[in-house]
């Protein structure tokens, strides 16, 4: 069970911190049954009510700092998603994205690097089914890391950078 005050990843909103853990006096819903009341960190105004007996399904605890460091350091090792199809690649970043996974995001986002790079060597533009996932993983990957790493959300890709390069210089 999460706790008032807590971090965790919730679906597609993201980071959130839990605001409350309580039931809902709304008309047409179970007065006994628990939710989770959130707030997602990067979406100012957002509310999230989540029922506690489900949220195994669309919640989990966001990183800790010691997880975050371990992440990045296994990024080199994280394969990107080899799919030549279009429309099954689009599929699978669906999939990843639904893991709610850190792992499934940086394979999105060292995927979609790459085509980029590749495309733009031909004198083409990135897609913007690419494009668009690229962002949304990397809003998600780097929101998290942001929150667990305790640095700001535009401060995480040098960090990483940072970090990579420390370890290559140690091998």
């Amino acid at each position: 069970m999460f706790v008032k005050g807590e971090y965790v990843v919730c679906g597609n909103k993201g980071v959130c911190v839990v605001d409350d853990v309580t039931t809902l006096n709304i008309s047409g819903i179970d007065k006994e049954r628990q939710y989770y009341i959130l707030k997602p960190v990067y979406m100012a105004g957002s509310t999230v009510y989540i029922p506690v007996d489900t949220a195994k399904e669309s919640m989990r605890r966001i990183l800790s700092h010691e997880e975050a460091d371990r992440l990045i350091e296994s990024i080199p090792q994280i394969p990107r998603i080899v799919i030549a199809n279009d429309k099954l690649l689009e599929q699978e970043y669906r999939n990843c994205m639904k893991t709610n996974c850190c792992e499934e995001w940086i394979r999105i986002i060292k995927t979609i690097y790459q085509r980029k790079q590749k495309r733009m060597e031909a004198g083409r533009k990135v897609t913007a089914v690419d494009a668009k996932y690229f962002r949304i993983a990397e809003d998600n990957l780097y929101g998290e890391l942001a929150i667990s790493l305790n640095v700001e959300k535009n401060e995480v890709e040098s960090y990483i950078i940072r970090e990579m390069n420390k370890h290559e210089i140690c091998e």
